[in-house]
């Protein structure tokens, strides 16, 4: 295991084991939503092939991840991204699949390219620390409500768009999970956020909430791989989809920047500067998954925020990442077994994550409103919006004007104005 360096990092191959599981469970719903978003573009009779093809995309990406960057970071088709891609460019756009694939293809493409040249890395480094600071208390924000949402206890609403929802079953075994897991974190107890999963899940089963299968076990055909290397690249070249590759790159980018940050923070894995070491290595990955995405007909697959749970977990090292990726394979045989842990199971490793996230809100310094203001707009907007790019975007644009403005365009990189030009036209044209 010295591949890892666990003693350098002092962790455990038991705790990195444990730690690869909670974020596997954390993310397991991919597995199921995924499909279901783009066969409803797509066709229903795709949604075997489409759930291989996230068991596949999400493993041998995490699993590169792990061995070639050594961070606990898990990688799965993005969530957002595959509904653009469904209902924006399939049905929207009346694209082929196989030609929306082929965008995604060439948006890895592009994006692989920027971090070869170094444009990427250099991007993120250009990112004053608080700035980065806040997209993590942003994201923080983000996965709680997520969490909240699938326990069932924030809820849509007409008048006030969220509400407080109804006590019933699924909410109250996320809360007696929450409580649980809280107290298994207070008592520094290893493996709290698997435990606490368990538990949530052994809750729901006995009350009848969950259905354990016939079996646990489903077989694979050669028909689950119709979307591999399915993709329409000559069709994807067309000059009118050039903007949608475009609107692609912008998310894609600052989602991944987002979640390497918030992660990264919570993990320790900064330096004083607040830049992470082996960066381009993430990225890399990162940007070849997305190509990966593509080429298995997946949507694009990017590095999730859900690794925030296996971090919260104890896991330090890229093992994490590998045994999360080993068990997104073995899903492929074992899709009942995963089904039977349902998303308000996890809600409260989610919440948990969100509450650890939001920790770097202390060492932001909030005397400079020219800095200040961006950070908020980030912390706000990131889970106003429920995007991650969009809050990065308003706050980036915000901190230029602001410095421009005050006189201070001097403290602006001169990539983070490219930047923030690049988020004002995409917000205006996409």
């Amino acid at each position: 295991m010295d591949l890892f360096k666990l003693k350098e990092k002092r962790t455990t191959v038991g705790r990195e084991v444990m730690a690869g599981a909670v974020t596997f469970m954390a993310m397991a719903y991919i597995i199921f939503v995924n499909p279901k978003i783009l066969a409803a573009a797509m066709g229903e009779e795709l949604v075997p092939a489409l759930a291989v093809a996230t068991c596949f995309g999400a493993g041998i990406m995490s699993i590169l991840m792990g061995v070639f960057s050594n961070y606990p970071f898990a990688l799965a088709p993005g969530m957002g991204l595959n509904a653009f891609l469904a209902f924006g460019i399939v049905m929207g756009m009346k694209v082929s699949w196989q030609t929306a694939m082929g965008i995604i293809f060439l948006e890895g493409v592009v994006i692989t390219v920027l971090v070869l040249t170094h444009v990427r890395e250099g991007v993120m480094n250009a990112i004053p620390l608080d700035l980065k600071r806040g997209i993590g208390v942003g994201i923080g924000l983000l996965i709680a409500l997520i969490g909240l949402q699938n326990a069932k206890l924030v809820v849509p609403a007409a008048g006030t768009m969220i509400a407080f929802g109804k006590i019933g079953p699924e909410s109250l075994v996320a809360v007696l999970g929450l409580l649980a897991t809280a107290f298994l974190m207070v008592k520094k107890v290893r493996g709290a956020f698997l435990i606490g999963i368990l538990l949530s899940t052994a809750m729901a089963v006995i009350a009848g909430l969950v259905r354990l299968p016939s079996s646990l076990v489903a077989g694979v055909k050669p028909e689950y791989f119709s979307t591999f290397f399915a993709l329409d690249i000559s069709g994807a070249l067309h000059l009118a989809l050039l903007g949608t590759i475009f609107a692609f790159l912008i998310t894609d980018f600052f989602d991944t920047m987002g979640t390497i940050v918030a992660v990264g923070e919570q993990a320790g894995f900064m330096d004083d500067a607040g830049r992470l070491p082996r960066l381009k290595n993430i990225l890399l990955v990162d940007s070849l998954a997305a190509l990966c995405g593509g080429l298995f007909g997946c949507s694009s697959v990017t590095t999730y925020v859900e690794s925030a749970a296996g971090v919260g977990a104890g896991g330090r090292s890229g093992l994490t990442a590998v045994v999360t990726g080993l068990l997104f394979l073995l899903a492929v045989f074992f899709t009942p077994l995963v089904a039977i842990v349902p998303a308000f199971a996890t809600a409260p490793a989610l919440v948990l994550v969100g509450f650890l996230l939001i920790s770097g809100v202390r060492a932001i310094r909030w005397e400079d409103a020219t800095t200040a203001l961006p950070v908020f707009l980030v912390i706000a907007l990131i889970p106003f919006t429920f995007s991650i790019s969009k809050g990065i975007g308003c706050g980036f644009i915000s901190y230029v004007l602001l410095k421009l403005l005050a006189g201070r365009i001097r403290d602006v990189h001169p990539l983070m104005a490219v930047v923030a030009i690049l988020f004002a036209v995409d917000f205006v044209l996409f």
